[in-house]
This record gives C-alpha cells, sequence and structure tokens, in this order.
C-alpha cells in the first residue's frame, strides 16, 4: 500500500498537469502566434543574413518585410478585379440567358411539354430578373467578410513583430540558451539547431521554387490553349502548389472546370493530359532535385504528418507539417546518437603483460688443447 505522503504527491502531480493543459487551452491562440513567428524567423533569417552583409540588419528586415507585405497585395491586384468584373458581367446576362433557355425549351416539343406541365421557364426568368438586386446582400457578406478580415489584422501584426524581434537578435537569443547547458551538450544541440534551420529554410525556398515553377508553366500552356484569365488562374496553380500532397490535384481540378467554358472538349482533355504529365514530372524530377539537400524526410512520414497538421491546424498546419516532421526526426537522430554514446562497454582489465624472454646461459669458455 501506497503510503500518505505518496498519494499526496500523486495527487499534486496530477493537479499540476491538469492545470498546465488547461492553461495550454487558454493560451491555444497566442502560442499558436508564437509557433508561427518562430517558424517566420527560421524560414526568413538566410535572407535577412545574406542581405545584412550589405546593410545594417534593421534595414535587411525592412527590404524582407516590404517584400514579404507586397506579395499578397499583388495576387489580391491580379485576382480579385477579374472575378468581381466576371461576376458583374454574369450577373448583368443572366436574364438574357434565361431568355435563351426558354427559347431553346420552346423549339423542343417534350421540353415544351414538361415546362408546360411545370413552368420551369417562367420562374427561371423571375429568379434571374432578381439576381442584380441580390448582389446587394452579397455586398453585405462581402463587407462582413472585410470586416473579419479587419478583426484579424492585431494577429497578423502581432505575428510580424514577434518575427521581426526573433529575426533582430540572430541568433544571440539561442546561442544564449545553449550557453545554459553543460559543456559537453553544446556543440550537440548547436549542431542540431543548426540542421533544423537548414530544413526549415530549404524546404520554403524549394516550395516557392516549385510554385513559381508551377504558375509559370500553368500560365503559358493556358495562354497557348487561349483559356481567359490565364494569369490569375496561374497564380492560383502557384499558390495550391504549396500545399502538399493534394494541392495541385485541386488546382488542376479547377482549372479544368474552367476550360470547359472555353473550347470544349480540346482545351479541357490537352490541360487534363498536360496536367497528369506535369504531375508526374514535378514528383519525380523537379521537387527531388529542388529539395534532395534540404528535407529528406520518408513519404510515409510525409504523409502521416500532413495529415496531422491538417487535422491540427488546417491549411496552415499542412503548410508546415514537412519542415516540422523533418525538425522532429533531426531531433531524434541526434537523441539516438546521444543515447548511444552515452552507453559505455564495462570496462575490463588489461590482460598481464608477457614475461620478458629470458636471456640464453653464457656459453663456457672453449677449451684449450692438450
Amino acid at each position: 500500500m501506497p503510503s500518505a505522503r505518496e498519494i499526496v504527491r500523486i495527487v499534486l502531480i496530477v493537479v499540476c498537469v491538469a492545470i498546465s493543459l488547461y492553461l495550454l487551452f487558454l493560451l491555444r491562440k497566442p502560442i499558436t502566434w508564437l509557433l508561427i513567428s518562430i517558424f517566420l524567423a527560421v524560414a526568413l533569417s538566410p535572407l535577412v543574413n545574406m542581405l545584412a552583409r550589405r546593410m545594417r540588419r534593421g534595414f535587411a528586415i525592412a527590404i524582407v518585410y516590404l517584400g514579404l507585405l507586397a506579395v499578397p497585395a499583388l495576387l489580391i491586384a491580379l485576382i480579385v478585379p477579374p472575378l468581381i468584373n466576371e461576376g458583374n458581367d454574369f450577373a448583368d446576362n443572366v436574364p438574357q440567358y434565361a431568355r435563351d433557355v426558354t427559347e431553346f425549351v420552346r423549339e423542343n416539343r417534350r421540353l415544351r411539354e414538361i415546362n408546360r406541365d411545370y413552368d420551369i421557364t417562367s420562374r427561371l426568368e423571375e429568379e434571374a430578373g432578381k439576381l442584380p438586386e441580390r448582389l446587394g446582400g452579397a455586398a453585405g457578406t462581402l463587407r462582413d467578410v472585410g470586416l473579419g478580415i479587419v478583426n484579424s489584422a492585431f494577429a497578423l501584426i502581432t505575428i510580424l513583430v514577434l518575427t521581426a524581434f526573433l529575426l533582430g537578435s540572430g541568433r544571440g537569443w539561442v546561442d544564449r540558451a545553449i550557453a545554459m547547458r553543460p559543456p559537453e551538450q553544446r556543440e550537440r544541440l548547436r549542431r542540431s539547431l543548426d540542421h533544423m534551420a537548414h530544413a526549415v529554410g530549404g524546404y520554403v525556398a524549394g516550395a516557392l521554387t516549385i510554385a513559381l515553377i508551377a504558375g509559370i508553366a500553368t500560365y503559358v500552356v493556358l495562354s497557348i490553349l487561349g483559356v481567359p484569365f490565364a494569369a490569375p488562374l496561374a497564380v492560383i496553380a502557384g499558390l495550391f502548389s504549396l500545399i502538399p500532397l493534394v494541392g495541385a490535384t485541386i488546382a488542376a481540378v479547377l482549372i479544368g472546370v474552367v476550360t470547359l467554358f472555353e473550347n470544349f472538349p480540346t482545351a479541357t482533355i490537352i490541360w487534363a493530359v498536360w496536367a497528369i504529365v506535369y504531375q508526374q514530372i514535378e514528383n519525380h524530377l523537379i521537387q527531388p532535385q529542388i529539395q534532395k539537400r534540404t528535407v529528406n524526410v520518408h513519404p510515409f512520414v510525409t504523409i502521416v504528418a500532413v495529415l496531422f497538421g491538417a487535422t491540427l491546424l488546417g491549411v496552415l498546419g499542412a503548410l508546415v507539417a514537412i519542415p516540422v516532421a523533418a525538425s522532429i526526426q533531426i531531433l531524434v537522430s541526434e537523441w539516438v546518437d546521444l543515447r548511444t554514446l552515452s552507453i559505455k562497454p564495462e570496462a575490463r582489465e588489461p590482460p598481464p603483460a608477457p614475461p620478458p624472454p629470458t636471456p640464453p646461459p653464457d656459453t663456457p669458455p672453449d677449451a684449450a688443447p692438450a
């Protein structure tokens, strides 16, 4: 039977663990912001360090931040206006589309009988006439979405500020943390952190390179096929390529739907064939060549990491799953290596030295002849 002191100790441990988990649950949002800041700092540090060799570190961080903020602005300016214009044109032309459907039904005897029984075309024209008026409600919905984005700006600013502090200090905080460990562990910790930073930075650079290649190739193919909005669709293809495993497939399906409305079925068939061929080239040639020296994670571990990351944090979790898995793999490898070195063989007494050779006896002098 455990003593009363042991029972109290176990209860206190359980209570402390429960309180810690509850605090983690309450602080999950700022903790998530901190983890995102650390990831961004590690990913941006190679570029900042390269620029810091030619200018002050503060200017280097400012230039990187301007580029980081300019990319989303350019993407929005490229994608949103065509979508709004096409949406307005579609809403204005819906009544004409409804009249075309009515004329088609009137010319077909079977459809005319069905329409006479259910009065489909009249209802269709009625709803089509109401569509432009409903754009006001859609605008209200967009306004609410925009308000939510503005409210999320606080989180974005906080993350960027934390990232700037981490980039500004450089390796100072890491070196101070490593200095708190015993001397025999410092070099191993420093090497592990360097490998993790190299894996994260290499993965981000490789993913952006693959996305750029996918976007350019998509733009070229869509321009040859004469598909409208080739540039926005190419940007969408590049962004979806950042999502591991399924992003390129989702983008290919979305663009394939757009090709249905332009030179069907020729454009759709050519696009489907090209998408399948390009994904094979990307998976077996482009991606291995770009990331073979940065992230070395088994495909099974990659799939599991992406599934876990997507379940926990959605798209963001899927994006950071592979570098996190690579970092965990590095830590486990170093830990196993450390445990292996710490297990020393039992000391054994050296075997006794062999006795020195016995010198031969002195030879007596030769006897004189008689």
